[in-house]
């Protein structure tokens, strides 16, 4: 005797070779041996071998009519025999039979499973809707095999054009124009940004690496909706000074500006002079709101995205020849011995007679001629005085930095500038340190000291940033955190540091200046006016999403520096270059802030110079394959200087730059890469 029964979903026939009580005991055609309870069993038979049987069942339910089978079953429900025999006219044969139990089971949308044997023919409605998802299915992929063929010949479908971003970015993985992208990236052995490249989705991976942060971070684009402009108060007093900014030729957000005045009594009276859009911007109103949903200006090789409209930060930039609205901070000195004398702080206009750029004074301010008085420049007299002040400054801040426990700052680190023209990237290595950053340097870290002061003296939270030995004591590394207490800043050496200097370019400062601002008007008063009090919970979520953005920004700027580090090396057909080890296989090239490691290099003391061979770079995956051609017989130039940046946890050289606009690469190794 042979059965055709039901085991854990799937139709199988064999022959009996024993029978215990309710089960039987059956052998397949495989020669498998497996227990069958009498409650699975459909049909005995004898006249046909199982295997047989089976070949004949599949090729009878293959040419089963599911439409008229679905007639003939009506509403009722029903077992396979009893509809056997009106579907084939007769009692249906063992083959026919299975071959209908079969065809019922693989038809779900035509007939429900009741029991075991048993089935109920589906709602007419229900059928319909299930025909027509099944027709639809069948459209979609006759489409999406389509798409694919456009894809692998190099086309992007006119259905895709509008979705590139979100196919990249956050695409939905149900979506016939998502499977396409995913078939035909397999088909062609790539992946789905390269195919997007390829085919014109994309126009060049800096294409790619801007769309991801933008999707990102500016889903509704970088673009500004209409504004009033905001203006500062009218009655401000008007400054007598003659103010000049020390920037970058690229710099449009000018918020810093110096003057000097010698007093009758010997002393001399420096101006530390901010831009001060606070006066006009208001918190909630609706430029704060645009402020705050940003958080900073984003700045990357050749571009930036500014933190506010281009209107007003003309309205508030430190521009030649202009009265300009400025939060002055006024330190009267003893030349004789740079003591401070006295410090004050007014909101005032105060007019900008020059914007004095690096790249036309770099040449020609330096160490050198200021010590001798030699050549010709504009406020020539002003910036001697104050690189003389800003060297006891760096002094000062040294002495405090070993007070800490932390060694004193490098003074011959290099930058790099970058510059970027019709895409066409120039790499400027640039002394760190050089006069006119310290200048600019140290007079920030002296008025966001300063200020940071007063807002803790009058009782008004800021936001600091400080820097103190980890949980692990001076053995851990030591992490810079923002806090709205006064707190150390250890690696700048100063007993408090809150940014206030660029609020046209970051939002911490432009709420720092809001500050500020009530203390210098308010005096004493100052906590029950300023904008933001002590435990103030909008001021501690200001905290976390600027910390947040401000980090996601930093990681596109390096991407971007390195992007252009990489088109660099084809701009310049680079083949052999040279490079510093930093630590085990990890190297930074000498000539561009390029860090990347080499695999399997063999063991080379930090600090050695060695040369590579160009083996390969990707703009894509931001990344570059060299080989180790040779170890120099010396240390390089600047081995020294790039070891103690890898090392220094101090924010002091970083400071040095922060007034630059971003256009400064601060030299930081990334372990993380690879080549």
């Amino acid at each position: 005797m042979n059965l055709f029964f039901e085991e854990s979903g799937d139709f199988k026939a064999g022959t009996v070779l024993s029978t215990a009580g309710e089960a039987y005991q059956v052998e397949l055609p495989s020669g498998k041996r497996t227990k069958v309870k009498a409650k699975d069993v459909l049909l005995q038979f004898d006249k046909h071998e199982p295997e047989a049987l089976m070949d004949a069942a599949k090729g009878i339910a293959a040419e089963v009519d599911l439409d008229f089978l679905w007639e003939v079953a009506g509403q009722e429900e029903f077992g396979f025999a009893e509809l056997g025999a009106e579907y084939f006219g007769h009692a249906p044969l063992p083959p026919e039979a299975a071959g209908l139990v079969l065809a019922l089971h693989n038809a779900p949308i035509y007939f429900y499973k009741k029991g075991r044997g048993r089935y109920k023919a589906a709602p007419e409605q229900s059928l319909k809707a299930a025909l027509a998802g099944i027709e639809k299915k069948k459209q979609q992929a006759l489409i999406q095999a389509a798409y694919v063929e456009e894809l692998k010949a190099g086309k992007l479908p006119q259905a895709m054009q509008a979705l590139v971003h979100q196919l990249l970015f956050k695409p939905d993985k149900n979506t016939i124009e998502y499977k396409a992208l995913e078939a035909a990236a397999d088909e062609l052995q790539t992946t789905a940004q390269r195919l997007m490249l390829g085919n014109g989705g994309l126009a060049s991976p800096k294409d790619l690496h801007m769309a991801r942060f933008l999707f990102e971070h500016f889903p509704r684009g970088a673009g500004f909706p209409a504004v009033d402009v905001p203006k500062a108060p009218g009655d401000l007093p008007l400054a007598e000074v003659a103010a000049f900014s020390i920037d970058d030729v690229t710099t449009t957000e000018i918020d810093d500006a110096f003057s000097v005045v010698r007093l009758d009594d010997g002393t001399v009276r420096v101006g530390i002079h901010i831009a001060a859009p606070g006066l006009g911007i208001r918190p909630d109103d609706a430029i704060d709101k645009i402020a705050r949903g940003r958080m900073s200006t984003v700045y990357m090789p050749g571009d930036k995205i500014t933190m506010l409209p281009d209107e007003v930060v003309d309205a508030f930039t430190l521009a030649e020849g202009n009265e300009c609205p400025a939060l002055s901070l006024y330190a009267v000195l003893n030349p004789q011995d740079w003591t401070v004398v006295s410090t004050v702080t007014r909101a005032e206009r105060v007019p900008i007679k020059s914007n004095l750029r690096h790249n036309d004074l770099d040449a020609v301010v330096n160490e050198e001629t200021l010590s001798n008085g030699e050549g010709e420049y504009p406020h020539k007299e002003e910036l001697g005085f104050l690189w003389q002040w800003a060297l006891q400054l760096e002094a000062g801040r040294m002495k405090k930095r070993e007070a800490f426990g932390l060694k004193p700052e490098q003074a011959n680190r290099v930058d790099f500038n970058f510059y970027v023209e019709d895409d066409v990237v120039s790499i400027v290595r640039r002394k760190r340190g050089a006069p006119l950053d310290k200048i600019v340097a140290e007079l920030m870290i002296f008025a966001n000291s300063t200020w940071g002061k007063l807002l803790h003296d009058s009782g008004v939270p800021g936001i600091y940033r400080s820097q103190t030995p980890g949980a692990g004591g001076w053995a851990s590394k030591m992490q810079v955190r923002m806090v709205t207490h006064a707190a150390p800043h250890q690696g700048l050496g100063v007993d408090q540091y809150a940014w206030s200097t660029s609020p046209l370019r970051r939002y911490t400062d432009l709420v720092n200046q809001w500050q500020i601002l009530a203390c210098a008007e308010h005096g004493v008063s100052a906590p029950l006016v300023a904008p933001f009090k002590h435990r103030d919970a909008t001021l501690f979520s200001i905290v976390s999403a600027f910390d947040a953005a401000y980090s996601a920004y930093n990681d596109f700027q390096q991407n971007m520096e390195r992007y252009w580090c990489l088109r660099w090396l084809g701009q310049e057909q680079a083949k052999h270059v040279d490079a510093v080890v930093l630590k085990d296989e990890i190297v930074r090239l000498v000539e561009i802030p390029l860090v990347v490691r080499l695999p399997g290099m063999p063991q080379v003391a930090r600090g050695a110079q060695v040369r590579l061979d160009i083996v390969r770079w990707d703009e894509v995956d931001l990344t570059l394959e060299a080989r180790l051609l040779e170890v120099a017989a010396a240390p390089a130039a600047d081995a020294e200087l790039v070891l103690e940046e890898e090392e220094d946890t101090g924010e002091a050289a970083v400071a040095e730059v922060v007034e630059a606009e971003g256009v400064v690469a601060a030299v930081s190794p990334d372990p993380t890469t690879t080549a």
